[in-house]
């Protein structure tokens, strides 16, 4: 086999997701490459979901903090604004979408909000059709979302709700799990793929520090510890790790 078919070949081999685990860290070596080639960088429209205001900041903000570095535009689409009871006789304090709005800044995504209450996650017909029109306006090729079986009612919520579209969207974009508190919260999370967050980790503390509200010295130095651990698998002082949907769309990791 000649030299460029073979490159060629693998180059497509890892585009298409035959590369897992390690592999897709040379998938998005060899894209990087061929867009060097042509001149042109593919702008990837991203969206990481969370149940709450800093479920995506804490779970993947590396990661977002990566995408957005390289170009890539970043949506962060949270279920509610981490308010409990948005009633008429205690009105939303705004508190917690505020931070959010803060941390998107420092990340530079994008924070959009969904229509529920916290804690109060509702599935069903209606609910799943507002949802599914709201992710489809956003036109993503890749979503990231919680591990389904998290202890978390709206963050199982979420994850039912981003499974849906994808499903109405006819597998459109590729999925990808994130774990939040892996073993407080998450349970069972055996990543697929990680993420080397080493040089971003830094402002991943400080964009969660921005939910000032929610005791992040407690959480964050939780955090932390997955990442660090995940920075052991992958051979990094910190990493995230991921599941990924294995149907549908691959896209490598940045």
């Amino acid at each position: 086999m000649k030299n460029d078919s073979r490159r060629d070949w693998l180059l497509k081999l890892a585009v298409t997701g035959a590369l897992s685990g390690v592999g897709s860290v040379l998938g998005a070596e060899a894209v990087g490459r061929s867009s060097a080639r042509s001149g042109k960088t593919p702008r990837l429209r991203v969206v990481v979901t969370g149940g709450h205001p800093g479920d995506p900041e804490y779970g993947c903000g590396g990661t977002i903090a990566r995408y957005a570095d390289l170009g890539h535009e970043v949506v962060l689409l949270y279920l509610n604004r981490g308010d409990p009871n948005e009633t008429s006789v205690r009105p939303p304090s705004g508190i917690r979408s505020a931070e959010a709005t803060k941390a998107c800044a420092l990340l530079k995504a994008r924070p959009v909000f969904a229509a529920q209450i916290d804690g109060h996650a509702v599935l069903d017909m209606d609910h799943f059709a507002a949802f599914r029109q709201m992710l489809d306006a956003e036109r993503p090729d890749v979503v990231f979302t919680h591990w389904p079986i998290d202890n978390h009612a709206d963050h199982r919520a979420m994850s039912g709700l981003v499974h849906d579209a994808w499903l109405k969207m006819r597998r459109s974009f590729a999925v990808y799990y994130y774990e939040v508190s892996t073993g407080e919260d998450t349970l069972q999370f055996a990543p697929t793929h990680w993420v080397d967050i080493s040089a971003t980790e830094e402002r991943k503390q400080q964009v969660c520090r921005a939910h000032a509200s929610q005791s992040p010295d407690r959480y964050y130095a939780m955090q932390s510890t997955v990442t660090r651990m995940r920075g052991l698998e992958r051979g990094c002082s910190h990493a995230e790790g991921f599941v990924r949907l294995a149907v549908g769309p691959d896209l490598p990791l940045p």
